[in-house]
């Protein structure tokens, strides 16, 4: 894969979102565009870190570098496309939005003026008003709440639910007020009813895409665990009103309580970005990550009324990822002696108990087998040398050679490409020179008693072929071989974690002790890395595709 072709996007302050990265990884492979995902925090053990293809440290949000060093990380890596996840750093983003556009980077969020109200929750609810919604009376001092109890007192720029209350008379609003500070909160009458969240996804051009309602059935730390896509018809509609004069730029979360006695809809808060939950929604077919994708290949998604599935329920769930020891993550090397060494060490250190290899440039060199196809392919010439020595160039020149073979000697082109297709697919090469150090990492791995096993894409008869040339088929046994293709066809091929899956429960290891050693970035380790697996990649200097 062309590296200058990877869609290349940085998602700030990533946390603990790793739905959000497993979903645009997997909107990468439906819409059959290469993305490349590098995640920042401040924090190296942030779990989400593991699940991308390249990790940042950065400084405190608060720190008046963050912005330069956010920067300079675009400039540096090609950053096409930057997205914010929580609300502490949205405003000075909103801010320097222009001066991320002037390195060739689009942020993903809304206008500096629709940053600051959402920040501030009387704005927020003066913009529901604005726009004509109901929303909760709001006062910003004790001795002007003259409402009912119970009431709510929450931060005036708060996230979370950290410090939101229920008071149930006026001692215990006072002092939640004291707890808060004063000056730094708001009172709400209190809205008795079921809440929900309205997923809006827009475009570059603030108009909608998709719309998604859906009850917050549970919630911890203000982030939902279980939702039901409800498609409400009424919801909609205010959600569009929303859009019509907030101008969203990407996603945005509205809630609001639906009152019980009434069946009026109450709205309190506004999140201007991806929020903890949005990934519900897109797995029920609002795919703002196959939308945002489809954008910065330059299309313009229009809006589709109801693409969630109505109705459906998620519940969500709790992972670990293994960060407490040092080199978690992607290691590179770029020499198999470098590979030897740092396996030798892990593996001493007890770090490591599970190895597993691609084939493919990894273990042997694939231009090898590349030329032995070209000289099975010659063969169906008339001057089978001199269209080897054709097509050897051809192909080093970044041409298709068969397809200039068949050109340039003014053969019949129909007939003669399925003839030569077939031969170069069915070719059987007696030998294939592995990489020495290969073989002797294999036999001191199965001195250790470190199970070791081999993850390969590509037609079952072909990878056949090479294991057997190679020899590797006499080093790692058939029940350590997974051949994607074989498990039932293209769709379980890499990125796809099944096979990672399937061959640690073979070797009877934690994923978190296992290493994949892999030399596509791209493709070999997120199916590694969705289960907790280790990754080193060889980067390969003899490679014959590039990532």
């Amino acid at each position: 894969m062309d590296r200058q072709n990877l869609k290349r996007i940085l998602f700030t302050s990533v946390g603990r979102r790793v739905e959000l990265i497993q979903s645009f990884q997997r909107a990468s492979m439906r819409e059959n565009i290469p993305v490349w995902i590098v995640g920042a925090d401040m924090s190296d053990t942030a779990p989400a870190l593991y699940f991308c293809d390249e990790a940042v440290r950065v400084p405190r949000i608060s720190d008046e570098s963050y912005i330069p060093a956010l920067l300079s990380i675009c400039r540096e890596k090609k950053i096409e496309l930057l997205i914010p996840t929580i609300d502490t750093d949205l405003l000075k983003l909103a801010q320097a939005k222009d001066r991320f556009l002037e390195i060739g980077t689009k942020v993903f969020i809304s206008a500096v003026d629709k940053i600051r109200l959402c920040r501030d929750k009387r704005l927020t609810g003066d913009f529901f008003t604005s726009v004509g919604l109901l929303s909760p009376i709001t006062v910003d001092n004790v001795s002007d709440y003259t409402g009912d109890y119970p009431c709510f007192i929450k931060p005036l720029n708060g996230s979370s639910s950290i410090n939101a209350y229920r008071a149930d008379d006026v001692e215990s609003l006072k002092a939640f007020a004291e707890q808060i500070g004063e000056g730094n909160y708001i009172i709400q009458n209190y809205i008795v009813g079921t809440e929900y969240t309205i997923d809006i996804f827009c475009g570059f051009d603030g108009k909608p895409i998709f719309i998604t309602p859906r009850i917050r059935n549970a919630v911890r730390s203000g982030e939902v665990l279980k939702t039901t896509i409800t498609m409400d018809e009424r919801m909609i509609m205010e959600a569009k009103r929303i859009v019509e004069g907030f101008r969203p730029v990407g996603m945005i979360c509205a809630q609001l309580i639906r009152e019980t006695t009434t069946g009026l809809d109450y709205f309190i808060e506004i999140n201007p970005r991806f929020g903890g939950g949005a990934p519900l929604s897109i797995a029920a077919g609002a795919d703002a990550c196959g939308a945002t994708l489809r954008m910065l290949m330059g299309e313009k998604p229009q809006y589709t009324d109801r693409a969630a599935k109505n109705g459906n329920i998620y519940s969500r769930f709790d992972q670990c990822v293994c960060v407490s020891t040092s080199e978690v993550g992607s290691h590179r090397v770029t020499s198999g002696s470098e590979v030897t060494s740092y396996i030798n060490r892990m593996v001493r250190e007890g770090i490591i108990k599970g190895v597993i290899f691609d084939l493919d440039d990894t273990l042997y060199s694939e231009y090898d087998y590349v030329l032995n196809g070209f000289r099975e392919v010659a063969k169906l010439f008339d001057n089978p040398e001199e269209t080897y020595e054709f097509m050897v160039e051809a192909f080093d020149r970044g041409e298709a050679p068969i397809d200039e073979a068949i050109k340039h000697f003014d053969k019949d082109e129909a007939s003669y490409k399925r003839r030569c297709v077939s031969a170069y697919r069915n070719q059987t090469p007696e030998k294939l020179p592995a990489y020495a150090w290969g073989i002797e990492l294999i036999k001191w791995l199965g001195s250790q008693d470190i199970p070791t096993g081999i993850i390969t894409d590509g037609r079952v008869e072909g990878q056949v072929a090479k294991l057997h040339a190679t020899g590797i088929d006499r080093l790692i046994g058939e029940d350590m071989t997974i051949i994607t293709d074989a498990l039932g066809g293209k769709q379980f091929r890499k990125p796809c974690d099944i096979a990672y899956r399937i061959l640690a429960l073979r070797m009877g290891v934690e994923p978190c002790e296992i290493i994949y050693i892999g030399n596509n970035p791209t493709k070999d380790f997120k199916g590694a890395r969705a289960i907790g697996m280790r990754t080193l990649f060889f980067d390969n200097p003899l490679c014959i595709h590039q990532w």
